[in-house]
């Protein structure tokens, strides 16, 4: 017998998005080969390194060319300063393109009278590309940047300096985010909280929290 989850209803005044997988989809594995190739190694190995330093650099402790140049600390690998700038606008335009769908669903909730943030972990190249090239921004109230703001999910601070921009209170909030500890985090501090899998679960997850407005699924193709 399955276990059932008990309906919530939440006065809902404030909806706070991830950007990287949650409006943005995964890169692809060529994206991430391409970059590995620079280094002579696997896209999981470069991967790895990837991740190690990255709420570093994405909080502006690290500069980008001290964040690439720390994969070349990994005994065997080296890099040149030259290759630096191909390994930057590469990684923006890994996490450039976004889900339409995400992005109606967004729009839609902005035009509903929700208020809405953008908050994300994201170093100052990928700001950049956000705030000139995605038409999308204006369907947020704010946004809240670990770059500009020098703090990280899943340190409380940010949160709360999401929330006091956003102008609503905890339990009037929705956060969605596709990584467990920032999903975490966010609860903590009383917002309700969903983690991003896909875009069928999330709106199953919205339904049982009666959010007003649900995101449209993808109308299957005939094979």
């Amino acid at each position: 017998m399955t276990e059932q989850r008990a309906v919530c209803d939440f006065d809902f005044r404030g909806l706070i998005l991830d950007y990287g997988e949650v409006l943005s989809v995964k890169p692809t594995p060529e994206q991430i080969e391409r970059m590995a190739a620079i280094f002579g190694i696997s896209g999981g190995h470069f991967m790895k390194l990837y991740e190690r330093n990255r709420r570093e650099y994405d909080r502006g402790d690290l500069n980008a060319e001290r964040y690439w140049f720390s994969f070349a600390d990994e005994p065997g690998l080296g890099l040149r300063a030259d290759q630096i700038r191909l390994l930057r606008e590469w990684d923006v335009e890994m996490w450039s393109n976004t889900d339409p769908l995400m992005i109606d669903w967004l729009k839609a909730v902005h035009l509903s009278g929700v208020r809405t943030a953008l908050l994300s972990n994201m170093p100052a190249d990928m700001i950049a590309r956000v705030r000139t090239s995605f038409a999308w921004i204006s369907y947020f109230d704010c946004m809240v940047f670990s770059y500009e703001t020098r703090l990280t999910k899943p340190e409380p601070a940010i949160y709360e300096r999401c929330i006091e921009e956003l102008g609503t209170l905890p339990d009037q909030t929705l956060f969605v985010d596709d990584r467990d500890v920032n999903v975490q985090a966010a609860q903590n501090l009383g917002i309700q909280a969903i983690r991003f899998e896909s875009l069928r679960q999330l709106r199953a997850q919205l339904e049982e929290l009666r959010f007003p407005i649900l995101p449209v699924l993808p109308v299957p193709t005939l094979a």
